[in-house]
């Protein structure tokens, strides 16, 4: 039966009703997948796979327009060169604010610590920020700790704190959170992020405030606007420590997110009013020198995976601005249930699609676009409708569950296809035999008195051996394909090193009786590890069985033999069996053409690429098979087989 037709008949094996066969086969396999890939998810294994699919999922979605509410102020390496300073000196920054404030800004948020008098100018600025009541400063609360201005109120500073995940990469923001313990601010009370507190004093003007939710009363919530916190197996995250208030960072997508001007220009007057009325701007440091920057995969930029600190906060207040004002949605994430449940589908998916289509071509392509399809579709809805599901886990059981699981399947069922075959042959071959040769047998068998008893025996031992062929062959096909069945019902294991399989078999076949090992007086062996290169089974089998049928045929004909030679090792160029007795060949000299075993041999050297020869004189009979190394051998140097006390070796 060719292959293909096995393939078509396993095939439609794998399409029958279902029953205890098809729980055992395919149901319950992909079930264990669904239940693996739920550990492995619980275990947080895939954690960083699905952050990184998240990373690419947001910088991946189209571009949006330049946010119009939003203005940022760079303080570039220009900028400090022309100061010939830095820290920036605080006159610098109090000039610096006159003239942004001068435009009518909603809030300007300055992104620079200055917990510290800078001077020149410190009380400039001391009285720009104690004057004005749109200024947002920082503070660090988590980590190194760093005071606020004093001139500036509490409810005008904001700390600047982001949570990073284990691979120091941010996709999480802070709300607000309460200073830990030691802190020495001005109040201990819970604090709000640099972004919050901006986009609190934006949304003063438009008559919303900060008041409790409605679904849950712990929550913040401005205007319609209900911010839920993470919780610590949210989305691809499981067991984050999450403190404060967080939420997900929903960056703007596009490489110009937000209109930018240096410090330089505003102070030279050539930055226009309108691009600064009515809008939050926020002044951060962007120098490469001094690198206030962050690690992001989801922000397009030119230096991809690293963000300005500035820029960041920048996101975050245009993602707050957005909610709230209806632009775009918060990021969410299905409760871990539903989650499970997604996953769960997914794998039973791609177990039923292998029922409900005839053909494998077909299935595969199915596959393959519903793999690509479940892709889309994850993207989409994070896309249009901000929903960030669980892709990574769901692709791999869809994906095992759909291409390993029946490729599987599909091996398993075309080996036992391939069984029923040989079986079939088999028993027809041995039914051939039985009514044919082994009834002539019975028929000599029955007239034993006519015989001699030695022969009587022979035939005996024959009609058994004959008998026990079909038993033999059956256990063989249905054996592992790295073990063998020796003629004497010895079983070999082929994942032994070749000389050790090769000596085993040696071992065994001179157990048998045969009238040319009666009189052995010397028996010479020698096996060196070979240089098999990628042998499969089947070539080691037939290597095996070329032995076995050598030994066998010395112990067959060469009768009165004194003294027996194997060699099996490896040269410089070649690999080597050879099988020597001394017996004389009488008028049999030359090259013999022998029957089904050297047919059987000469096919080996084909396939192996060698040479095999059988030749006998009246120095003895000499059955050797060669073939050559594939590729270089290797210069380590391996130690012989260890032989009986019985064995010579040479």
């Amino acid at each position: 039966m060719k292959k293909n037709q096995l393939a078509r008949l396993a095939w439609k094996q794998l399409q029958q009703p279902v029953s205890g066969v098809y729980w055992r086969r395919q149901l319950f396999p992909g079930l264990t997948v669904v239940g693996l890939v739920f550990l492995v998810r619980l275990l947080g294994l895939l954690q960083v796979s699905e952050w990184k699919t998240y990373d690419n999922f947001l910088r991946s979605r189209p571009a949006e327009p330049t946010e119009d509410r939003i203005l940022i102020v760079d303080v570039t390496e220009d900028d400090i060169q022309q100061m010939s300073t830095y820290p920036i000196p605080d006159r610098t920054i109090s000039a610096l604010l006159e003239e942004l404030s001068q435009a009518n800004p909603r809030a300007i948020g300055v992104d620079i610590y200055r917990d510290l008098p800078v001077e020149p100018g410190h009380d400039d600025l001391v009285a720009m920020l104690s004057g004005s009541d749109n200024i947002v400063g920082i503070e660090s609360i988590t980590g190194a700790l760093v005071l606020p201005p004093p001139a500036l109120p509490p409810e005008q500073v904001g700390f600047v704190d982001f949570p990073l995940d284990a691979d120091g990469f941010v996709r999480r923001a802070y709300l607000g959170a309460l200073p830990p313990e030691g802190y020495l601010g001005p109040s201990d009370d819970f604090r709000f992020s640099f972004a919050f507190t901006l986009v609190e004093i934006y949304l003063a003007e438009e008559n919303i405030l900060l008041e409790n939710g409605l679904k849950n009363s712990d929550n913040m919530r401005l205007g319609k606007t209900e911010f839920f916190s993470l919780s610590p197996n949210a989305g691809g995250y499981v067991g984050t420590e999450i403190g404060g208030e967080q939420i997900l960072l929903n960056p703007r997508s596009g490489r110009s997110p937000f209109e930018r001007v240096s410090m330089g220009d505003v102070l030279a007057q050539r930055v226009p009013a309108d691009k600064i009325e009515n809008r939050v701007v926020l002044v951060g440091v962007t120098a490469s020198s001094i690198k206030d920057v962050l690690n992001s995969g989801a922000v397009s930029t030119a230096n991809p995976g690293l963000v300005d600190g500035v820029e960041m906060h920048a996101h975050m207040v245009s993602q707050l601005l957005s909610s709230v004002l209806g632009d775009r949605p918060l990021i969410k994430v299905w409760p871990e249930p539903v989650e499970y449940l997604w996953i769960l589908m997914w794998g039973g998916v791609s177990v039923i699609l292998v029922r409900c289509i005839p053909r494998p071509s077909w299935y595969m392509l199915t596959v393959g676009v519903i793999s690509l399809g479940l892709v889309g579709v994850s993207f989409g809805l994070l896309w249009w409708a901000c929903w960030w599901v669980p892709v990574v886990p769901a692709l791999i059981v869809f994906s095992v569950n759909g291409w390993v699981l029946p490729a599987f399947y599909l091996y398993d069922q075309a080996w036992r296809a391939r069984v029923d075959e040989h079986q079939r042959v088999i028993k027809q071959t041995y039914d051939t035999i039985h009514n044919g040769p082994l009834q002539m047998l019975a028929l000599l068998l029955q007239d034993k008195r006519s015989l001699k008893p030695q022969t009587a025996v022979q035939l005996e031992q024959l009609n058994d051996g004959l008998r026990q062929i079909y038993d033999r062959l059956l256990q063989e096909t249905l054996s592992p394909t790295d073990k063998i069945l020796l003629g004497n019902q010895s079983v070999v294991d082929l994942r032994s090193p070749l000389h050790e399989v090769l000596y085993q078999v040696y071992k065994e076949t001179l157990t048998r009786s045969f009238p040319g090992f009666a009189a052995l007086t010397v028996k010479v062996v020698r096996f060196d590890p070979f240089q098999t290169g990628q042998l499969s089974s089947d070539q080691k089998k037939g290597l095996c069985r070329f032995l076995e049928e050598a030994l066998c045929n010395a112990g067959k004909h060469a009768v009165g033999a004194k003294r027996l030679c194997v060699t099996c090792l490896a040269t410089e160029t070649e690999n080597l069996i050879r099988v020597e007795d001394n017996a004389p060949a009488g008028k049999k000299g030359g090259v013999l053409a022998g029957g089904r075993g050297t047919q059987q041999a000469k096919a080996l050297a084909r396939q192996l690429q060698g040479s095999f020869q059988r030749v006998a004189d009246n120095a003895g009979t000499r059955c050797e098979l060669r073939w050559p190394l594939k590729g270089k051998r290797s210069t380590i140097a391996l130690p012989k087989l260890i032989m009986t006390s019985s064995d010579k070796r040479s």
